[in-house]
């Protein structure tokens, strides 16, 4: 089981070119659990993401984990306590699916630790978790954007990380692999304890799959808590400026968001 890592959001700002993102955010990210990073586009998601994972520097407030600041950390000891896996990465055209995912082992090589029949374990391991092992050979270049991105997450796995950051991590994906990926993540969080940090925009799968979930809008944290305790109508309008019912998920129990558009149903337009 992965250790209990404490990571800690001590009044954040992040921004870019002069203007803030992120302001002022703090919270404590449950260790061992799955989160949920929820809002609207340009809410600071991403940024947040970034900063925790060290890409962006704070502009004020830091980011504390084990009670160190994580700028003050060594980069290959921060990545092996905590892997990313970003919203839109990019890798070599010519280079394969093997050697992409294994180079989410190189926070474990030093100076004098050279590949070991362990890395090769993590790599199979990874990639068949995600279904990519027939892939392995492949140029990524080559790959649709849906095996694209179940390579990338097979990289993040190979790391194998105490805490995990994803940002959309269903982007591209049919419905069918989102379920899988997160089947994924909920496996590793269960079986290793790995804590699963996601931006995810598919409400109804965030509150499935998340412990806990955060809700951001302008750069701020709007609500935080247990599903069932954040996502309700009033917050979702407030969050996505979005009429909604909300009702149990018949599955899970879990909050399901119906959105009320301006058309209904066509027996009820029909009426």
């Amino acid at each position: 089981m992965s250790a209990d890592h404490e990571l800690d959001l001590r009044e954040l700002t992040l921004g870019y070119d002069g203007a803030d993102i992120v302001r002022g955010v703090s919270t404590r990210i449950p260790a061992g659990r799955m989160t949920a990073i929820i809002g609207a586009n340009a809410s600071g998601k991403s940024t947040l993401l970034r900063g925790v994972a060290r890409l962006l520097a704070p502009r004020a407030g830091e980011v504390v984990l084990d009670g160190a600041s994580v700028h003050a950390m060594r980069p290959a000891d921060l990545a092996r306590i905590v892997g990313l896996l970003p919203q839109s990465p990019i890798a070599p055209d010519s280079i394969t699916v093997g050697d992409l995912v294994g180079r989410g082992r190189y926070p474990h090589q030093g100076w004098f630790r050279r590949w070991t029949a362990a890395d090769d374990a993590a790599v199979d391991r990874a990639l068949a978790a995600t279904g990519t092992a027939d892939l392995m050979r492949r140029r990524v270049l080559e790959l649709s954007g849906g095996q694209r991105q179940r390579v990338w997450i097979a990289m993040a796995l190979a790391q194998e990380t105490d805490i995990l950051l994803l940002d959309e991590p269903t982007t591209f994906l049919d419905v069918n692999y989102q379920v899988e990926v997160l089947d994924l993540l909920a496996d590793l969080n269960r079986e290793r304890g790995t804590t699963v940090v996601m931006v995810l925009h598919e409400l109804g799968l965030a509150c499935r799959y998340a412990d806990h979930v955060i809700a951001m809008r302008d750069g701020r944290i709007i609500a935080e808590g247990s599903p069932n305790a954040v996502v309700t109508a009033p917050l979702v309008e407030r969050v996505f400026d979005l009429r909604c019912e909300v009702i149990a998920d018949p599955l899970s129990g879990t909050p399901l968001v119906i959105p009320i558009g301006r058309h209904r149903t066509r027996a009820a337009t029909a009426r």
